[in-house]
């Protein structure tokens, strides 16, 4: 299913790190680009091969300057065609498809204090949100961790313009130094924390932050891949109407839902916006999501469609 689109042209590439790219682009006629809010990413749709290839990425500037969107790539070693395409096909003068923005990682409108936590390219939604709080004269600071410091996306950025709210930690460097959950002990009450980075970096710290007693509601978090399940097994399906479907190890259950034609809501399909949220009648569930709390994984009366499976051989759904 691809949305409604905004055909775009790609104007600019830079090399940020030996493993980062920044492409600018631009909209093919006189479209004028939507704007968006920090946080805010896009879909993008490239064609290759005989197949569309759809990936979400951050805006990194807040600011619509020269009516460009900006988003920045990192080559991943597990790459099965999207990051891999964007490095080693996509050139200058190429068209593509884009999303209208999208955020489902928007700045609290209630937080004191905005805490941002990256690892990796996991700064990228972050450097939107800065520059909105900068405007608003709103109070952040920034926790970076990365390998080395020429591995770093826009450290130099980072340091020209906000070298009093950031924290750099190498871990690879001669002086290493390591981010640590502990750090979460030191924000004052009314601090919002967001994280951003590979899975396990996320999990970590979101488990942390309600260890801690920090509120769900001063928790957020940006996952743009679902987690690698090693031990995923097929499972069964059924539907309301009796309908049994098989959910294979390489397919969703959203998938196999969509599949059969029915209208299942869903948006980011990583188990965090809880859009694809399904009753279940009967069936033991295995949580992925990072959305339902101990109580609600107990229960086994919902489910995350895009990311959760079964544990029991069947489930039955309200649907």
């Amino acid at each position: 299913m691809i949305e409604n689109t905004i055909l775009v042209r790609v104007n600019e590439i830079k090399q940020i790190t030996q493993q980062v790219k920044e492409f600018s682009l631009i909209p093919i006629d006189e479209f004028n680009l939507p704007t968006f809010s920090g946080g805010s990413h896009i879909n993008t749709y490239v064609s290759a091969e005989n197949e569309i290839i759809c990936r979400p990425f951050s805006l990194v500037h807040h600011s619509l300057i020269d009516n460009t969107y900006k988003i920045a790539i990192h080559l991943s070693s597990e790459s099965k065609g999207g990051s891999k395409y964007w490095h080693e096909r996509i050139k200058v003068g190429d068209r593509l498809g884009i999303s209208y923005p999208k955020n489902h990682f928007p700045l609290s409108s209630r937080a004191k204090h905005h805490v941002f936590y990256a690892a990796g390219i996991g700064i990228t939604p972050f450097l939107s949100m800065m520059k909105e709080l900068k405007s608003k004269n709103k109070s952040f600071e920034l926790h970076y961790t990365s390998a080395t410091k020429s591995s770093s996306a826009f450290h130099d950025f980072l340091n020209e313009y906000y070298k009093e709210e950031t924290t750099f930690y190498f871990t690879k460097e001669l002086n290493s130094s390591r981010i640590k959950v502990e750090t979460l002990l030191d924000h004052s009450i009314g601090t919002h924390v967001y994280f951003c980075g590979p899975n396990r970096f996320i999990s970590q710290f979101n488990e942390s932050a309600y260890a801690f007693g920090y509120p769900k509601s001063s928790v957020h978090i940006e996952v743009f891949t679902p987690q690698l399940l090693a031990n995923s097994r097929p499972f069964e399906v059924r539907l309301a109407n009796g309908t049994t479907k098989q959910v294979p190890v390489d397919k969703s259950l959203l998938d196999v839902l969509l599949d059969e034609g029915l209208k299942v809501p869903y948006s980011c399909r990583v188990g965090r916006c809880g859009t694809c949220e399904v009753n279940v009648i009967d069936g033991q569930i295995e949580h992925h999501d990072f959305l339902l709390d101990e109580d609600q994984r107990k229960s086994n009366k919902m489910i995350l469609t895009c990311v959760s499976r079964a544990k029991s051989n069947q489930i039955i759904l309200e649907i």
